[in-house]
């Protein structure tokens, strides 16, 4: 059985504060996703492009995020959920191991509120392993009505069989999500709660990562003065037992 390390982060598009307060965190924040050392980086919040903060932050990096955030070795998959007048954002993978496939959906409920899944496909250890990162509504109404979206994807995209792993920011602090993802064999982490919001007090957990055909073996929230600066949310990691080709 090998292991495959596995974080969630919203990253809050590189910036926190608001107004003329405001500071560029995005440079922090790529030294943190090489501390999480994670197989797997699920990232919501993420910006391609955004010409007012371009022009207002003299540090801001060429690349986009995603490329800019992505360790050395890492291949980086992105796609938008939001337009917005400056620019735009969506959700981002970075991934130790190779890219086969990828796509996007459109996981809108409302005009006010822009979302979507992203769907990666990559090949762990010689197996194809799933992974769907997500980033739900405010309102639980759209929140129900997302999870019966993403449950629709899985049956329609995800091999039955396959290694699966969907994560990210489910703005979600009660059990409709979990029950909901019950019903297709996806699973959390059992026990106590790994708050993750809000970063300087964390009080609730609204990121999580769900596995199906995998083994959970551990999860947990990194502390420390510094990652409460990077964004309003604090990263989870998860770790899993992946069964060999040899063993199924």
């Amino acid at each position: 059985m090998n292991i495959v390390r596995v974080a969630t982060y919203n990253i809050h598009k590189g910036v926190q504060g608001i107004g003329p307060q405001r500071r560029l965190e995005i440079h922090n924040l790529g030294h943190a996703v090489e501390q999480l050392d994670a197989d797997i980086v699920c990232l919501q919040e993420v910006r391609k492009v955004h010409r007012r903060e371009e022009q207002y932050f003299t540090r801001w990096p060429d690349l986009p995020q995603a490329d800019f955030l992505a360790p050395e070795g890492y291949e980086a998959v992105y796609r938008s959920n939001a337009f917005t007048r400056h620019g735009e954002h969506g959700n981002a993978m970075l991934s130790r191991w190779p890219v086969v496939t990828h796509q996007h959906e459109d996981m809108s409920d409302h005009r006010f509120e822009q979302r979507g899944l992203l769907h990666v496909e990559v090949m762990v250890h010689g197996r194809s392993v799933h992974v769907v990162v997500v980033h739900l509504g405010l309102i639980r109404a759209s929140r129900t009505r997302q999870v019966a979206q993403l449950q629709r994807f899985i049956e329609r995209e995800v091999p039955p069989a396959a290694p699966l792993l969907v994560a990210g920011d489910f703005n979600d602090w009660g059990a409709l999500v979990q029950r909901a993802l019950d019903a297709t064999h996806l699973r959390a982490f059992e026990g106590s709660r790994q708050a993750t919001y809000p970063a300087r007090l964390p009080l609730v957990q609204l990121d999580y990562v769900y596995a199906r055909g995998l083994t959970p073996l551990g999860v947990q929230v990194p502390r420390g003065r510094n990652w409460w600066r990077m964004s309003d949310h604090l990263p989870l990691i998860a770790e899993f037992g992946l069964p060999t080709i040899e063993t199924l």
